[in-house]
């Protein structure tokens, strides 16, 4: 039986209440774009040959075994690239998602190429069971609302207009839409990165009815982990994360993955701890209390955040590591 790259139960907050979720990341065909500079994800494909559908089928099924879904309320559902792509997933294999998880609030990651309003309303039918105002959310790795970031230090492949056109898809066939957005790609100063973020914040607040910001982590094997091993690059500091949750106009999600750590978003290494714990229970609770009192109490190295954002410049090696 075919184990997904994946798998686990966790919790989620979803119109004021904690509820218990799943998450499963699918090992597919491949991402088709298969060009953006910080995944590593994209080299998680199964070789030319497969039985794609054999092995997704075996993989949703080992979940049902060791993860079973009585119990949660939302699912999770990512892919090496886009769960809508008929040619990454097969037919058969939404269809079999869609009968599993039937009665679940669902969440599906793809590209904007993929929202389609029939398929989305074809894999709402088959999943709603009327508990859920709205079903299923896209969610999609808009990442920043500026199409030359996008573009240049992601190389993403679609634009925002792309997005918008998307999320109207998607509400077409019945859907919500959740947007990923990234905080300081490749080739942005930490200032560059944090205003990016704010305004991609601002305007996609009105277009999406979730928002996640991923601060960005250091993956093996990508464009990204080679400029950072040769100092190229540094990972967000904790405190533009905690700035930005503070500021932001609605309530957003934060996953720090590798928070506190050289490859992820890390401030010193004495604070960090502590600022991590509190955006995941910010995560559940939506409230900001302790954010808030970290950041008025700081840290040594909130002195060097700030001089970085007065002092470092566009074009240039980061100011530290």
């Amino acid at each position: 039986m075919e184990r997904p790259l994946a798998c686990w139960k966790g919790e989620e907050r979803y119109e004021g209440e904690v509820l218990p979720s799943l998450t499963i990341i699918l090992k597919t065909g491949g991402c088709r774009h298969n060009r953006c500079r910080m995944c590593s994800y994209r080299f998680e494909r199964y070789p030319e040959g497969t039985d794609l559908e054999g092995a997704l089928l075996s993989q949703l099924h080992w979940v049902v075994q060791h993860y079973p879904p009585s119990g949660v309320a939302i699912v999770k559902l990512y892919t090496s690239g886009s769960f809508f792509d008929p040619g990454e997933v097969p037919p058969r294999v939404v269809e079999e998602a869609a009968r599993i998880f039937w009665g679940k609030l669902v969440i599906a990651e793809t590209r904007p190429e993929f929202v389609d309003s029939e398929r989305i309303a074809a894999f709402i039918s088959a999943i709603d069971s009327g508990d859920y105002p709205t079903p299923l959310y896209v969610a999609i790795g808009l990442e920043t609302t500026n199409d030359s970031i996008r573009q240049k230090s992601i190389d993403k492949g679609f634009t925002f207009s792309d997005f918008k056109k998307a999320a109207d898809n998607a509400r077409a066939g019945g859907a919500g839409i959740k947007a990923y957005l990234l905080l300081k790609p490749l080739f942005l100063t930490e200032r560059e990165a944090l205003l990016d973020m704010e305004e991609s914040i601002r305007t996609v607040t009105g277009i999406a009815d979730m928002i996640s910001m991923n601060p960005c982590t250091v993956q093996k094997h990508t464009e990204l982990e080679y400029y950072w091993k040769r100092g190229g690059y540094r990972p967000p500091y904790l405190w533009s994360v905690v700035s930005l949750l503070l500021s932001a106009p609605a309530h957003i999600t934060c996953d720090p993955v590798g928070g506190g750590r050289a490859r992820g978003p890390h401030n010193c290494g004495t604070c960090d701890y502590d600022i991590v714990k509190a955006i995941r229970d910010y995560n559940l609770s939506g409230n900001c209390q302790t954010l808030h009192q970290l950041f008025s109490r700081g840290c040594e190295c909130k002195e060097e955040w700030e001089r970085v954002l007065s002092l470092e410049k566009p074009y240039c090696m980061p100011l530290t590591l």
